[in-house]
């Protein structure tokens, strides 16, 4: 393919220039709401021409109220009979689901008999369930909020609705972003956090282990990237699009380059002064939010070693205090497992979220 079209662009074309009319015609009344949200790259806007060998193309879900999903088979068999083969050169057609690759359909172009779209049809409630393990979006716990997967938060608050018959926009406006004693409890873990290994960097290196000086480096930073989120009110993706979306992120460059510097540096001298730098920085956004009353947070030595922090931990104890009187006034500072890389099979599925609300009661 040439000229590479981004998924939500070629997905809302498709469904306002093939699916509709079909849907019009056939079942003229029906109230629904289409849209692409979910899983994907498309859906977040990262997808590119490597994206497109599975589980992507021209796509929707289709959303009916409860008293209509009876209808859903015979809509499909009517997208399937009606659709055409290609749409802008990419193929409608997909192969069954992949029961030994968790499902996965990839396209497969054919010239003729019946399409078998990657169309879903479902309810909204169901949906959500699917994903969070709840359709009751106005009850939901703050244990709840921190088993869920931050990346299924964001891609259900992602992407685009074409139509919206149902008026699922006021129900997705209610998980656009964390209640604030998530957020802050999310804050002050973060923080807590960085204040355990905050000496560590230059410690490590001091006595020759540049590996682990540049561990703990890493963990810290991405620690100051997630606060980055959590201060700008934006859920974080996983792993994969987690570096791609902080760059995009409406945040002070210097933040930014101070952390590059900080992951690149050969010279553990230039690694501390561009962490803490990225510390001070950060701890600024936090005193900007208001969120805390403010905290001075001065690179300074460490306990009159020649460590340079900012003694981080001032900052979680502000957003600890802060948390009185809330769920999470005497729950350890874990964050949450969306916030550890490499758990996604366990943190992203909703069948454990309910275990997972446990560790914080």
């Amino acid at each position: 393919m040439d000229d590479f079209i981004k998924g939500i662009d070629l997905c809302e074309g498709f469904f306002n220039e093939m699916a509709k009319p079909i849907i019009d015609k056939n079942f003229p009344g029906l109230k629904y709401s289409a849209g692409l949200i979910g899983y994907g790259s498309d859906v977040l806007g990262y997808d590119d021409a490597v994206s497109a060998d599975h589980m992507w193309g021209p796509r929707f879900y289709m959303f009916l109220d409860k008293s209509d999903i009876g209808e859903s088979d015979k809509i499909f068999e009517t997208f399937c009979e009606n659709l055409p083969y290609t749409y802008k050169g990419y193929s409608v057609n997909f192969t069954e689901p992949n029961e030994n690759d968790n499902g996965v359909q990839k396209p497969s172009f054919i010239t003729s008999g019946k399409v078998n779209p990657l169309i879903f049809i479902r309810t909204f409630e169901d949906f959500l369930s699917e994903q969070l393990g709840t359709a009751d979006p106005d009850n939901i716990t703050s244990y709840q909020w921190l088993s869920f997967s931050e990346h299924r938060l964001l891609s259900l608050v992602s992407g685009k609705l074409f139509t919206d018959g149902l008026g699922l926009s006021e129900t997705i406006s209610k998980i656009k972003y964390y209640p604030h004693d998530v957020k802050l409890y999310l804050i002050a873990s973060c923080w807590d956090i960085i204040a355990s290994e905050q000496a560590f960097v230059r410690r490590s290196g001091d006595v020759g282990d540049d590996i682990g000086s540049r561990m703990i480096c890493a963990r810290i930073a991405e620690r100051l990237m997630r606060l980055c989120f959590l201060y700008k009110d934006t859920y974080a993706p996983y792993s994969k699009w987690f570096g791609t979306a902080f760059s995009r992120l409406d945040i002070d460059g210097k933040i930014r380059q101070a952390i590059a510097s900080a992951l690149s540096a050969d010279s553990l001298t230039e690694r501390e002064d561009s962490l803490v730098t990225a510390q001070a920085l950060v701890a600024d956004m936090h005193n900007e939010s208001g969120l805390t009353d403010h905290v001075d947070c001065r690179i300074e030595s460490y306990l009159g070693r020649d460590i340079k922090v900012i003694f981080a931990d001032k900052l979680s104890g502000a957003a600890v205090r802060k948390l009185k009187g809330t769920a999470f006034e005497n729950v350890p500072l874990i964050g949450s497992m969306s916030q550890i890389g490499g758990l996604s099979e366990f943190s992203d599925n909703a069948d454990y979220y309910k275990k997972i609300s446990e560790l914080y009661r």
